[in-house]
């Protein structure tokens, strides 16, 4: 009866159960943990070794960074070049930390840990939460199982790889594209985030052939402030015809 009344006065207060929290971010961590293998298989195909791919999971951590950065290298692109578009991807992160530090209001021993769980997922997770509690289980709960999953999935892929031999002869090589166009695709919600994604792909595909490898994709990140100044001189336009 003491356990029933506390869940009743935890949900009057807007917080969640514990054992919920824990459910929706193992849900989450276990889905798209499996996605390593398909960065593992991706990541062999290109020319990495299974140490080289194994260190860009454990050290990198954030999918689509890692996703842009072999699959640079596989087309042929720079090492530098490929790493510019890894970073460029990687900076959302930076944004999410900045929200999630005032929301979980970590110590500044645990802080600087706590960053390398710093990506979609976890941040998704705990900023659906109602209380600092339940935020704090959600991130921690998402980021270790996310983590530990992607990194043997990563290896499990890679060693796969090594076995299968040519990993475009089974057209492997549209794995990473794949895993990272379903992850991206729930996300865009609004008309402006649908414009700037619509943008990003002509402008990538239509200068692929043009441009060096890993190239296109940097260019294509000027979709979103060319996307932003637009829609600014739509409502400029708007505001001038009713006055």
């Amino acid at each position: 009866m003491s356990e029933q009344k506390a869940l009743e006065d935890l949900r009057v207060d807007g917080g969640k159960p514990d054992r919920v929290v824990v459910r929706d971010a193992l849900g989450v961590g276990v889905a798209v943990g499996l996605s390593g293998f398909a960065f593992g298989v991706t990541s062999a195909g290109s020319g990495l070794t299974l140490l080289q791919t194994c260190a860009l999971s454990l050290l990198v951590f954030t999918g689509a960074s890692q996703f842009a950065l072999v699959g640079a290298l596989a087309a042929g692109g720079g090492p530098w070049t490929a790493a510019a578009g890894a970073f460029f991807l990687g900076v959302r992160n930076a944004f999410y930390g900045l929200r999630l530090s005032q929301l979980l209001s970590l110590t500044r021993a645990v802080r600087p840990f706590a960053a390398q769980w710093v990506i979609d997922e976890t941040a998704a997770v705990a900023l659906a939460q109602p209380t600092r509690r339940s935020a704090r289980i959600g991130f921690v709960v998402t980021g270790l199982s996310l983590y530990v999953l992607w990194n043997l999935t990563t290896l499990l892929g890679a060693l796969g790889a090594e076995a299968m031999g040519d990993t475009d002869a089974w057209g492997l090589d549209a794995a990473g594209p794949a895993v990272f166009l379903a992850l991206l695709a729930p996300m865009l919600k609004s008309a402006t985030e649908r414009a700037v994604a619509g943008l990003a792909v002509v402008l990538g595909l239509g200068l692929l052939p043009v441009l060096p490898a890993g190239v296109p994709v940097l260019v294509a990140a000027l979709a979103a402030p060319v996307v932003v100044w637009a829609q600014g001189r739509r409502r400029g336009d708007v505001r001038e015809g009713e006055l």
